[in-house]
């Protein structure tokens, strides 16, 4: 008789982290939002310990800042931050696809994740799908090292996102520009999928956040993702 390996039990710090950084990624921490130890602890029924180890890994993939004085915080987002994700997004997502679709990637795992972005029940699952549906357009890539610097940006890149749809959703024109990348990709149109893969990126920004110095700087996303530590208790 064959047993099937049980699954591996999260530790700790692998649950506390996963926790906060669904709550950073869903809205439900807000940047700017205090990370308090005991409270965090209190929440989650563990010590401070993996709390204190959880921070400090989410501060070293850009969700926390963490400061002598003040402690831990949701990072703010603005329209430096954001344009500094999303230019190495557009540097290397757009190759990224072309050579998946070179390799003849089948991204069912893409059309699985729009689907559930179609039918998520709210913005939370919508941007959680959004996410999983670009990293299953960069992952075939065939090169490990290029998936993995795409990775390393992509959480910061869906609090970006997350800032902006708080602000101006724009989630419906994003979900008809994902249909169309992945169509393109299905049909094996390298050129044409990367093409517009890369002006859904520079889009998105360029509306989003159209910098310090734009006519909307003072009461865009960036602005929001500021006032949200007063909006939120």
């Amino acid at each position: 008789m064959t047993f099937a390996a049980p699954s591996p039990i999260p530790s700790r710090t692998e649950y506390v982290l996963e926790a906060i950084k669904h709550g950073i990624l869903t809205g439900q921490l807000v940047p700017g939002q205090a990370l308090v130890e005991t409270e965090l602890a209190a929440r989650f029924g563990v010590s401070k310990t993996p709390v204190r180890e959880a921070l400090k890994t989410l501060a070293g993939t850009g969700l926390v800042l963490m400061s002598q004085y003040k402690g831990a915080t949701v990072r703010m987002v603005d329209a430096e931050m954001a344009h500094e994700i999303y230019d190495v997004r557009l540097l290397l997502e757009p190759e990224a696809l072309r050579r998946a679709i070179t390799r003849r990637a089948g991204f069912e795992e893409a059309a699985e994740a729009l689907g559930r972005s179609e039918s998520a029940a709210d913005a939370a699952e919508r941007s959680l799908a959004n996410r999983d549906f670009h990293r299953a357009l960069y992952l075939p890539c065939g090169n490990p090292l290029l998936g993995k610097m795409l990775d390393e940006v992509r959480d910061q890149a869906a609090l970006v996102s997350a800032v902006a749809w708080a602000a101006r959703p724009s989630w419906e024109k994003e979900a008809a520009e994902h249909v169309e990348i992945l169509r393109l990709a299905r049909a094996g149109d390298a050129d044409a999928a990367a093409a517009a893969l890369h002006a859904h990126i520079a889009d998105f920004v360029r509306h989003a956040f159209p910098g310090q110095d734009g006519p909307d700087s003072t009461d865009g996303p960036a602005a929001a993702g500021k006032a949200g530590e007063d909006s939120r208790a």
